[in-house]
């Protein structure tokens, strides 16, 4: 049987005011997705506007008191103020006042510039590409279908992604085609330009461009062969094996390397181009008197005040829908331009305190990077490492040694031999500089180079150096050996 009655219970619970959804949502906004939020506070609320550049500097010459922006804002509709509730009730969601900030490409100064600079058009695809050039050829409708599922099987390398028998049987579900008529098709779609697209792989695609070539060409048979039977000694460097096989010697071996190195083993990727991402850095780094300075990039965020006249509307006791409209909206404003300073101080604290750590690397290069850890920075600007780490991301620094994310300058560390650390940054750089300046007939193995790196202190693992190697996409010495 069930009783109703009432009971008394005391707990705790955390809620998220709206400030403070607002203020994480301000902090982890890249420079492009805080001009779209900013703009749309501006479009949504009559109480925002942006403070012209003119009146900024006539307010500072007649107070003299280099007010801050958020005590302007506060001496903004003073007559108001005393009635407005300093928070609004907790159940409200800032998503019910501003909608989430969309990607978008511009700037600040958007406006000032010519819109044709910043019109992006679809940017013609390898598939584009083909199909326009199967358009311009003639042929019959069923023909024309076949070359069409062709194309749309052709990655972005140049490549068939499915065999021509599988694509084959997808068609004969719809057409009455023989397999003869899609490898005629393949075979047309081959000599379209860029030449070999709609290869199976490596060999079949360099045999095609091979096929391009005046039969006088000097060693074109020799590489055709080389290319057809023996791809896999000129990726080991077996030059030895490839003169006995070709029946050359290996000063003749060279320029039938030379040629087949003038081939493209990825064709389709002459064709499309990645859509250009513009970066504005958050804050510039530079050296004034002998001392790292940073400074905030005064582009990403206008300065911003509460519109006067309209806080000058909000009269005290009246409880008018459109008063309180008013109201409601000049909270926001305050609330916003709160938040948009709140970012920027949090911002350039952080980014103060990443130049005080790195700036070996400011003066010296990648191979004076310190290690670094969010924790570290997060510990000495007494913050919590979620808000470092929502900081550093999509951030950008600009230095004298070019723009870098945040994130960049976070990095683990290695023991020394004299028990200090060395970055996981420095290491790669100076891996990166012992491959370049090898010699390449004798190229350092990755055993090798860890040795040299403990000659200089530096304990490091083979493995270790492996997995670096790997990660800036440096081959193996074996692969690494000059061939010309």
């Amino acid at each position: 049987m069930l009783k109703t009655g009432l009971h008394l219970r005391l707990g705790q619970n955390l809620t998220m005011t709206p400030q403070l959804q607002q203020a994480i949502k301000l902090l982890q906004l890249s420079t492009l997705e805080l001009t779209t939020q900013i703009q749309e506070a501006l479009e949504q609320n009559p109480m925002l506007e942006v403070e012209e550049e003119a009146e900024t500097t006539a307010s500072a010459s007649e107070n003299g008191n280099g007010q801050s922006l958020s005590e302007e804002s506060e001496n903004l509709g003073t007559t108001a103020e005393d009635t407005i509730p300093e928070d609004l009730p907790v159940d409200s969601q800032w998503e019910d006042i501003y909608d989430l900030p969309t990607p978008l490409v511009g700037t600040p100064d958007y406006d000032a510039r010519d819109p044709i600079d910043y019109q992006s058009g679809d940017e013609e695809t390898l598939q584009d590409h083909l199909q326009w050039q199967l358009d311009m050829t003639s042929l019959s409708e069923q023909d024309r279908a076949i070359a069409s599922t062709l194309i749309d099987s052709i990655d972005e390398n140049g490549y068939l992604q499915d065999s021509i028998e599988r694509i084959h049987a997808a068609l004969a579900h719809d057409l009455d085609v023989d397999l003869d008529e899609v490898l005629a098709m393949q075979h047309l779609i081959q000599h379209f330009d860029p030449i070999g697209c709609g290869a199976h792989d490596l060999r079949e695609a360099l045999l095609i461009q091979l096929g391009q070539f005046p039969t006088d060409t000097p060693w074109l048979a020799q590489a055709k062969t080389l290319v057809d039977a023996h791809l896999d000694l000129l990726a080991a460097r077996d030059t030895r094996k490839l003169s006995r096989l070709l029946k050359v010697n290996e000063d003749d071996l060279q320029p039938i390397i030379e040629l087949i190195q003038g081939l493209n083993p990825r064709p389709g990727s002459l064709v499309g181009s990645s859509r250009t991402e513009y970066i504005v850095p958050d804050v510039y780094v530079r050296k004034l008197s002998g001392h790292w300075q940073v400074e905030l990039n005064p582009e990403i965020s206008p300065r911003l005040r509460v519109n006067p006249l309209y806080a000058s509307f909000v009269k005290r006791a009246d409880t008018s829908t459109d008063n309180q409209y008013l109201r409601n909206h000049l909270q926001e404003a305050r609330w916003f331009i709160k938040s948009l300073q709140s970012r920027n101080e949090t911002l350039l604290r952080v980014a103060s305190a990443i130049v005080q750590h790195q700036q070996a690397f400011l003066e010296y290069g990648e191979e004076a990077m310190k290690p670094l850890v969010l924790r570290d920075i997060a510990e000495e600007l007494e913050m919590h490492e979620s808000t470092i780490s929502r900081v550093t991301t999509q951030k950008y620094m600009h230095t004298p040694r070019g723009v870098f994310e945040f994130k960049y300058f976070f990095s683990s560390h290695v023991g020394t031999a004299d028990g200090g650390e060395c970055s996981a940054t420095a290491i790669r750089a100076m891996i990166r500089k012992l491959v370049a300046e090898e010699d390449s007939g004798k190229p350092l193995s990755d055993s090798r180079i860890a040795t040299i790196l403990k000659e200089r202190g530096i304990q490091v693992a083979r493995r270790t150096v492996a997995k670096y190697r790997e990660g800036m996409n440096i081959a193996p010495s074996n692969e690494r050996r000059r061939l010309v």
